[in-house]
C-alpha cells in the first residue's frame, strides 16, 4: 500500500481544494460550511496566520468537512496540526524529518514537488499523490503533462497560480486529481461574512470536472 492511499482517496473528493488563509478563527467554522455545502469538503488550512490552529479545530467539527494542515514544513508543525484535528497535511516540500512526523503522528502527506527529481525521490519513499507546485511558476499544465509522460504512477494536485480560467487546463490531464485554489475563498468575501457568496463560487468550482 503507498503512502499516498489515503491522501488520493480525499483527493478525490472534488476537483478543487480551497487553499484558505484565515486570519480570525471566529470565521472559520461559517466558512467551512459554505465550502462543504457548495460541493467542496476537502479543506486546507494554511499554518501562515496566528488563527490556522484555532480554525482548523473549528473546521474539523464540520459534518461531511476533511480538514487539512497547509504550509508544513516542520515536524513541530506537523504535531501541532494533527493535535488541532487536521486530517491531512499539505507541505510545499518534502524533507525526510517533515516525512518522518507524518508517518509518526499517522498524518496522510500531500507533498509538494516541482521538478522530475523531486517526484521520484518522492515516489521511492512510497508517495504516489504529490502537490505540484508552484504550479504556474513551474510551468504550469504543459510543465505537468510532460512530467507526467515518464512518470505515470504518479498523480498531481496542482497549486499556485490556479484560478477559474486555467483550472480546467490542468484538471484535464490524466496525472491530475484535483487543484488547490484560493478563489472560492475571496479575502473580502471571508471578512464580509458573504457565506452564500462563497458557497456559490465553491458550486462552481465542484462543478469543473463535469
Amino acid at each position: 500500500m503507498s503512502e499516498s492511499q489515503r491522501t488520493r482517496e480525499i483527493c478525490a473528493l472534488a476537483p478543487i481544494v480551497p487553499v484558505l488563509v484565515v486570519d480570525d478563527a471566529s470565521q472559520a467554522r461559517p466558512l467551512a460550511e459554505a465550502l462543504v455545502a457548495g460541493g467542496l469538503p476537502a479543506l486546507e488550512v494554511t499554518l501562515r496566520t496566528p488563527a490556522a490552529l484555532d480554525a482548523i479545530r473549528a473546521m474539523a467539527e464540520v459534518p461531511g468537512g476533511v480538514v487539512g494542515a497547509g504550509t508544513l514544513v516542520t515536524p513541530e508543525d506537523v504535531r501541532a496540526a494533527k493535535a488541532a484535528g487536521a486530517q491531512f497535511g499539505v507541505s510545499p516540500g518534502a524533507t525526510d524529518a517533515l516525512i518522518a512526523a507524518c508517518e509518526a503522528e499517522n498524518l496522510p502527506l500531500l507533498p509538494g514537488a516541482a521538478t522530475a527529481s523531486e517526484a521520484m525521490a518522492l515516489l521511492e519513499k512510497g508517495y504516489d499523490m504529490l502537490k505540484f507546485f508552484p504550479a504556474e511558476a513551474s510551468g504550469g499544465a504543459p510543465a505537468l503533462k510532460a512530467i507526467g509522460a515518464p512518470l505515470p504512477q504518479i498523480t498531481f494536485c496542482p497549486t499556485g497560480g490556479v484560478s477559474p480560467t486555467n483550472a480546467r487546463d490542468y484538471l484535464s490531464l490524466s496525472n491530475v486529481i484535483c487543484a488547490g485554489g484560493s478563489w472560492v475563498a475571496p479575502k473580502q468575501m471571508v471578512q464580509n461574512g458573504d457565506w452564500s457568496g462563497i458557497e456559490t463560487l465553491a458550486r462552481e468550482a465542484a462543478s469543473l470536472m463535469d
